[in-house]
């Protein structure tokens, strides 16, 4: 009964042996597994942790074959053969010694797995430091890089800007080199331009109040103001504003100021009165700045006035943007020539016999000069000194070859024609009609009267106005 009940212990404990042994086999690939995953970046450590979880499986297997060898030989009184006397004894020994030395290995195997999981916490906590790490460098290298692009677009548009200033000056310097050239194209022609400009002067001079062939049989003069129509408040409160005095062009040009090298241009008169503002106007930019507010828009040219030293007439074509030709004018000591706009040296004005130079010189600083131009060359045909004074005058036009002075007071009141000159000789001061304009808001800064409509074009302290006359004939005055 004795044997039984040994062997019967002994299977049961051979039987937990060997399930603990499967266990451990079935453990074996969960653990090698985790040892990879932990370890994918260390060669050398996977071969080591290996070796080491071979060497504890034999180690394993060596106690189960030793203790399932043991049982055996404890079991064999039972199974019919012939063991010695010590045989019981030492079963019963190992049954006592058997369940230590399982808690034993059991308890080393826990701490050897602690040991395992607790390297591969510290593996994860230190990968996922590092990643941190990496996280913030490249936050870090992103916004670097990011500021160091927003430096390089800032300092692209400074660069940008500057090479279209330099493109602008180049541009101009051109336009002036090419200017210098036709006028000036060699040293010695200074000279020779300095004598020819004397003869002019002295030509001008030799023909000063001669008679006046007409050109035309044009023989009005202004009667009234019919009506007046104010358009709009644009710009500046001194300026200029104008159509083509000769030409078919429905283009309305605009001089905002007493000084600039810009003139815009509008399409119709109807965009001018509906636009509030330049930015949906064309712009011409001039090689030399203008002054004062006497040019002028005569059949596909610009006759403006420039001031380098002596004042120059330029004439420049608005079709292709060049300058045709200039003159210095051939009048010595120039003052303003009204009294009222001190801005206005000369005022080039055009009617049915041409083109016309309204200024004032220090020699006759009290009365008003004539000259007739030729608008081909810009010669100086003739030349006249009017009986009409500078004083209170703001303003002045040429009808039919006769020059209307347009005056006012100090105090801006009702600005009125008051003196005349015909330079053919038929009308005087005293016979014409005393034409007074409407009141307005200030004084007229510039007054273009155009043959082809009859209407003067007027700015008065920043208004557009359009003067619509009434004619009659000097033989009726």
């Amino acid at each position: 009964m004795l044997f039984r009940s040994v062997s019967g212990a002994l299977n049961s404990v051979r039987t937990g042996v060997r399930e603990h042994l499967r266990h451990l086999e079935a453990w074996q690939p969960r653990r090698c597994r985790l040892r990879r995953e932990s370890c994918s970046n260390g060669r050398e450590a996977r071969e080591t942790r290996v070796a080491a979880r071979d060497r504890s499986s034999a180690g394993l297997r060596e106690a189960g074959a030793f203790l399932s060898a043991e049982v055996e030989r404890c079991t064999r009184p039972a199974l019919g053969s012939h063991p010695t006397a010590m045989g019981p004894w030492r079963c019963l020994l190992l049954l006592a010694l058997l369940p230590a030395a399982l808690r034993a290995q059991q308890q080393q195997f826990m701490e050897y797995m602690e040991r395992r999981l607790a390297l591969l916490e510290e593996r994860i906590s230190q990968w996922h430091d590092q990643s941190s790490r990496y996280s913030t460098e490249l936050r870090d290298f992103k916004n670097q890089v990011l500021g160091m692009l927003e430096t390089a677009e800032k300092e692209r548009e400074a660069l940008r800007a500057e090479v279209e200033s330099a493109a602008v000056r180049v541009d101009r310097l051109e336009r002036e080199v090419d200017y210098l050239e036709t006028q000036n194209p060699a040293p010695p022609c200074v000279e020779v331009d300095e004598t020819l400009m004397e003869k002019q002067v002295a030509t001008a001079k030799q023909r000063k109040n001669e008679k006046y062939t007409k050109l035309t049989d044009c023989s009005d003069t202004i009667a009234s103001v019919r009506a007046m129509k104010i358009l709009k408040r644009f710009g500046s409160t001194s300026g200029l504003w104008s159509k083509d005095a000769a030409g078919t062009s429905e283009k309305i040009y605009v001089f905002d100021g007493t000084a600039n090298d810009t003139v815009y241009v509008f399409p119709r008169m109807r965009e001018f009165t509906l636009f509030s503002a330049t930015r949906k106007a064309a712009r011409i930019k001039l090689p030399y700045p203008w002054v004062g507010t006497g040019h002028l828009i005569y059949d596909g040219h610009l006759y403006y006035i420039r001031q380098q030293g002596p004042f120059q007439v330029i004439k420049f074509n608005l079709a292709n943007k060049t300058v045709v030709d200039s003159s210095v004018f051939p009048a010595e000591e120039q003052i303003p020539v009204f009294g009222l706009s001190s801005f206005t040296y000369i005022e080039v004005a055009a009617d049915e016999e041409g083109l016309w130079a309204i200024y004032a010189t220090k020699e006759n600083e009290k009365n008003i000069c004539l000259a007739k131009l030729d608008p081909a060359s810009l010669d100086i045909e003739q030349m006249w000194d009017t009986p009409c004074p500078r004083e209170n005058a703001e303003g002045a036009f040429v009808v039919c070859g006769t020059l209307h002075v347009v005056y006012n007071t100090q105090l801006p009141s009702r600005s009125r024609v008051q003196c005349i000159f015909d330079v053919s000789g038929t009308l005087a001061t005293e016979d014409a009609s005393l034409v007074y304009f409407p009141k307005r808001y200030g004084s007229h800064s510039s007054m273009k009267y155009n043959p082809r409509e009859r209407q003067i074009y007027a700015w008065d302290d920043g208004y557009q106005i359009i003067y619509r006359m009434e004619m009659k004939k000097k033989l009726e005055v």
